[in-house]
């Protein structure tokens, strides 16, 4: 930690200066020939002048003693000098305060024992909370150090939080003077074996240290420790985390932008990118700004229409059995998409939102729907968190040939990547080839939009609700005149399409296979969207702006746009796609199906037909298993 060479250095710097003690009556004498004492003496002086420490020259002793204590002790004494840390730090004079700061954080770092021992020390810690809210600069500056020297195991995290040190912290950070534009800079650093990313600061080095304590705190706080700090005081913190997130994040955009460490006017922290992002993701679990999801009801009669029978009509009729559009609704009131078409400030011609949007994107890292806490997905992606988008996994610019029907994909060397080198991260170069790819005909799908928008995670909290999910998945997809983004395919969930600007042509091909794809099925076990499909068993649909399309799993479809203009469109498209995985894979009964799916492929004699009465009553066998494991789970 630079910090820490920082307090060294200063120690350093102390321990030169040539000061020789002696106590009698009470009084400090420097002799020279005493120059060289022991450090056993200066421990028996020191002891002496605490013991005395009601009289006003006791004080100044305490204070040379402390200066001229040697390092030593810590193995030789180390029970005698963790006695003496509450007395320290529970003194009124700033020296002796910031002194006993110090030790305690030398001693946290001497060993594993030593800072167990200090972090089951109510009263150490107790004294080094009280230090962090003095209105003395060294005091709090040697409290925050000693901080983070103790947060260097989980035992010592866990009792500061206990003793409310990240409150002091949060608001000492809030009080303390600061630039009022924060300036940050990029740094790379070797951290181990591994390279990261941390933030340089141009600003002085105390309101670091206090922002540095508090997010490895805030990391380190379980749900119910998130609770407990105050509204206001997590609220504050959080806008302002939001603030130094947004320009840490658009100089991740920017390529070529590192700094060094060796430069004199930046101060490197020890907060990685992911840190603050981790932060501001723990922080804003309990926050009253989180997405308000829309009433049930309006959410209903958005997409189904205002008729009373409109959704038991659709659920009965057509949920799961095909293809079905529901015109746009008449009364501008009832568009629950009409907050987020606001937000996007798009013209007619130009869809100038896109970059903007990417430029704002960061990645979002698949979560199951049925994950048990928010804070076990976070430890699985924390080192992750708040990266740039990656491609494939939260973008895709593509379009499909009109001859060969197949995908093409704009950024190919990204795609290759993604499959041999690890993920491909966009920078601002990335986001403004998205607009040239579009140009040339490539649609840009950008996956995970409930976690984009706050508008949109409140439509998809309400679809949720209405069919009784954990979540829903939302995609969009912008598509330039005359174009074909993705190849005509299926899906293994229900899709609703929600058509929001411009018009598309969809062709709906009638389900190829009787079975419904099932989520833990592989797609190439079943029958493929390419397969020969009559002309007469499709459906072509035009879906115009407030139209909400819905397609079963398991039915082929393809759109494409117009080239726009003669039916006073704009050309383009924009679609939203809400994804609903209609069963929960991960629970017994889907493990149970799984394993009976997995049993019977290894059974399958490959060369005997279905028409083989032993082969035919192996398939029936299995199909009655699947249908008793479905009805024990009801």
């Amino acid at each position: 930690m630079e910090e820490k060479h920082e307090m060294k250095s200063a120690r350093r710097k102390r321990k030169s200066k040539p000061q020789t003690l002696s106590y009698d009556n009470g009084s400090l004498h420097l002799h020279p020939q005493l120059r060289h004492v022991d450090a056993d003496t200066i421990f028996a002086l020191l002891l002496a002048a605490i013991s005395n420490s009601h009289r006003p020259d006791s004080l100044s002793l305490i204070e040379k003693c402390l200066i001229k204590l040697p390092h030593s002790l810590l193995s030789t004494k180390p029970n005698h000098i963790l006695s003496l840390l509450p007395f320290l730090l529970s003194s009124k004079r700033a020296f002796i305060t910031s002194r006993g700061a110090e030790i305690v954080g030398m001693a946290s770092l001497f060993s594993l024992e030593m800072n167990e021992r200090i972090a089951f020390d109510a009263d150490i810690v107790k004294g080094l909370v009280s230090a962090l809210a003095s209105s003395k600069r060294s005091v709090l500056m040697a409290a925050c150090n000693a901080v983070l020297d103790m947060s260097t195991t989980s035992v010592a995290r866990e009792r500061l939080l206990a003793s409310s040190a990240l409150e002091s912290l949060m608001f000492g950070f809030l009080q303390v003077p600061k630039s009022p534009v924060m300036q940050v800079s990029l740094c790379t650093v070797v951290d181990g074996n591994a390279t990261c990313l941390k933030i340089g600061f141009e600003e002085e080095e105390l309101p670091i240290l206090l922002l540095t304590a508090s997010v490895i705190l805030i990391n380190s706080c379980n749900t119910e420790q998130l609770e407990k700090i105050p509204t206001n005081l997590s609220e504050t913190f959080l806008v302002l985390l939001k603030k130094l997130w947004a320009k840490v994040h658009n100089q991740m955009l920017l390529p070529n932008t590192m700094r060094s460490i060796q430069e004199a006017h930046i101060y490197v922290s020890n907060i990685r990118t992911d840190n603050i992002a981790e932060s501001i993701f723990r922080l804003s679990i309990n926050s009253s700004q989180a997405t308000a999801a829309l009433p049930f009801e309006v959410v209903k009669r958005s997409i189904f229409g205002l008729g009373s029978s409109s959704f038991e009509d659709f659920m009965l009729n057509h949920w799961e059995v095909s293809p079905f559009r529901i015109s746009r609704a008449v009364d501008v009131r009832d568009d629950v998409f009409s907050s987020f078409l606001q937000s996007l400030h798009s013209t007619e011609t130009v869809p100038s939102f896109l970059s903007l949007i990417l430029q704002n994107s960061v990645s979002c890292f698949p979560i199951s729907s049925d994950e048990l806490g928010i804070l076990s997905f976070l430890e699985e992606v924390r080192n992750k968190l708040g990266c740039p988008i990656i491609y494939q996994q939260d973008i895709r610019v593509l379009r499909t040939e009109s001859q060969l029907k197949r995908e093409v994909h704009f950024f190919k060397e990204s795609l290759n990547s993604c499959y041999k080198n690890g993920s491909h991260l966009f920078n601002i170069d990335d986001v403004l080839k998205c607009e040239e790819a579009y140009q040339e005909g490539y649609t840009v799908a950008l996956r995970g939009m409930e976690f984009r928008f706050e508008s949109i995670a409140a439509i998809a909290n309400g679809v949720a609700s209405i069919f009784g999910q954990p979540s829903v998945g939302v995609n969009m997809y912008l598509t330039p005149p005359n174009s074909q983004g993705l190849a005509r395919h299926f899906d293994d969930h229900c899709v609703f399409v929600c058509q929001l600007f411009g018009t598309k042509k969809w062709t709906v091909f009638s389900q190829p296979n009787a079975q419904l794809p099932r989520l833990y099925d592989s797609l190439d076990s079943l029958p493929g969207a390419e397969a020969e499909v009559s002309v007469a068993e499709c459906r072509e649909i035009l879906l115009k702006e407030g139209d909400i399309l819905y397609i079963p799993r398991g039915f082929p479809h393809e759109a494409c746009t117009d080239n726009g203009g003669s039916n006073g469109s704009a050309g383009f498209s924009l679609h939203l796609t809400l994804g609903i995985e209609v069963e929960p894979p991960f629970e017994w009964e889907g493990f149970a199906h799984v394993a009976l799916c997995c049993w019977s492929q290894t059974q399958k004699q490959p060369q005997f037909s279905l028409l083989d009465s032993a082969v035919l009553l192996d398939v029936i066998s299995v199909n009655v298993l699947h249908v008793a494991i479905g009805l024990v789970a009801i």
